[in-house]
């Protein structure tokens, strides 16, 4: 029997890579990485020893991958550090919305990155209180 663990990374095209890189470590902490030498440029984002974010380098429109009409709505990050990740991103000047989850223990920060991908990062509601 296949049993899925959890996800393992998010893969994104983008126009805009330094951009994206410098987003993603200034605003979530990641950390540029290791990355295969693969005949295209790109980028590999880390959250400690896992690269959660595949950034694909494109030139023009980035458009809608290898699919011919791609349908992710959002990813989602587990985290802690509630009160640091409001602070950033206010000081960041930031657009975020916060969003508890009714008989969950979770509290939502809603974010969208340069290229206007829906993330959220996911907190213990007891901690955004």
């Amino acid at each position: 029997m296949i049993k899925i663990g959890r996800l393992d990374h998010v893969n994104i095209r983008t126009a805009n890579l330094d951009q994206m890189v410098n987003w993603y470590e200034t605003m979530l902490g990641m950390v540029s990485g290791r990355r295969p030498n693969f005949p295209f440029p790109g980028a590999w984002l880390y959250a400690g020893e896992q690269a959660m974010v595949h950034l694909i380098a494109v030139e023009g429109d980035a458009g809608t991958g290898s699919e011919s009409a791609l349908k992710l709505e959002h990813f989602a990050f587990r985290a802690r550090g509630f009160k640091q990740m409001i602070a950033r991103l206010e000081a960041a000047g930031e657009r975020y919305d916060t969003s508890p989850l009714p008989g969950v223990d979770i509290t939502q920060v809603n974010i969208w990155d340069p290229d206007g991908n829906h993330i959220h990062i996911d907190f213990s509601s007891s901690e955004a209180e």
